[in-house]
């Protein structure tokens, strides 16, 4: 029984999140609490297995008091947020201090009622409450590569290498930990499908951006492929690369999701795959479920070179389990070693 401490200072959102999370069997709300500074006294004293947090509260915020947790108490944290830019913001940041995952908080509450959002919320739960959350080094310390290009480099529409990359649960901090250490004069150019709501796409590639060597952007459709940039497929949107003329142009649609999914690691790879003349680099990092597992295989199959995350380094390792389930991933590496392993198969 996974015993779950809600916290939340709307009351029909405590009450709507106690009803779906109780649906399950394996699921149990022993207790409900309006502020930070309730939760702490409820969690000494009950010692929930997982806390799901409201970022916004009175008295005492979410980001505060998933601080208190993450130094006293060795317990999972999924955090609920607002569908705006500030709550994608705070969201990041709670995601590097520790929380596992997160929940938008739909504008209208009754949402959460539906089946595929009352399926995903008790998943993200399953999974949470048995992934590692002290897997990456602070985002600080991690190391760059540094290089006498300055970020702001010719634009550059030759390069030899497409790096394709994708992750979802616990990939926000490996994004962090691996995207800086390519250099800005990387020969290559970047895509990423990070499994996000829109707002949150956005956000997460601006952090990106301001930590990195590469310029780093959540695309657009029509965007031109470029030397040492990366590209993260917007939020609710999946992103294919095609070859028009002598260029490579991200194509967005909304077409229907895939495995409850858009964007997917799948679509986008397997575009990649089909392009020729190009030296292809699969990634599939630290998620939930099994997105990926298709895409990476079409990339081996189209002569690329595959890399999966490792156990010991994933907060969640389903995606890099299901790719390596495939025998089409070259090499099984920790977060920390992915950057040099790409570098060396880009030619630097």
């Amino acid at each position: 029984m996974i015993r779950v401490l809600v916290v939340d200072d709307s009351i029909l959102i405590r009450k709507i999140l106690t009803d779906i999370l109780e649906s399950d069997q394996e699921i149990k709300v022993i207790d409900t609490a309006k502020n930070g500074k309730e939760a702490l006294e409820k969690i000494d004293s009950l010692k929930p297995d997982l806390v799901t947090l409201d970022i916004e509260m009175p008295i005492m915020d979410g980001l505060t008091t998933l601080n208190h947790i993450v130094s006293k108490h060795k317990i999972p944290v999924i955090m609920i947020s607002s569908l705006t830019s500030e709550g994608a913001e705070l969201t990041l940041k709670a995601l590097d201090s520790g929380a596992v995952d997160f929940l938008p908080k739909p504008t209208n509450v009754f949402s959460l009622k539906q089946e595929d959002i009352r399926n995903q919320i008790v998943e993200k739960v399953k999974v949470a409450v048995k992934a590692k959350f002290d897997t990456i080094e602070p985002i600080n310390k991690v190391k760059k590569h540094r290089t006498s290009i300055q970020k702001k480099i010719d634009i550059e529409e030759n390069f030899s290498n497409i790096i394709t990359i994708g992750t979802s649960t616990g990939g926000p901090r490996a994004l962090q930990a691996l995207i800086p250490q390519l250099p800005a004069d990387i020969d290559a150019s970047i895509v990423i499908v990070q499994h996000m709501p829109p707002k949150f796409t956005k956000s997460l590639a601006d952090r990106l951006n301001s930590i990195s060597n590469i310029k780093v952007k959540e695309a657009e459709e029509g965007d031109i492929l470029l030397r040492g940039h990366a590209y993260i497929a917007p939020g609710d949107y999946h992103l294919r690369v095609v070859k028009e003329g002598n260029k490579l142009v991200v194509r967005l649609d909304q077409e229907p999701k895939v495995l409850g999914l858009r964007p997917t690691v799948d679509k986008m790879m397997d575009s990649v795959a089909k392009i020729e003349g190009f030296n292809k680099i699969g990634v599939i990092l630290t998620g939930m479920g099994s997105d990926g597992k298709k895409g990476i295989k079409r990339i081996k199959e189209s002569g690329g070179f595959t890399i999966a995350q490792d156990e010991m380094t994933s907060v969640v390792f389903g995606m890099p389990k299901a790719a390596i389930s495939t025998n089409c991933i070259d090499i099984v590496l920790p977060i920390e070693k992915i950057g040099d392993k790409i570098l060396s198969k880009a030619g630097m």
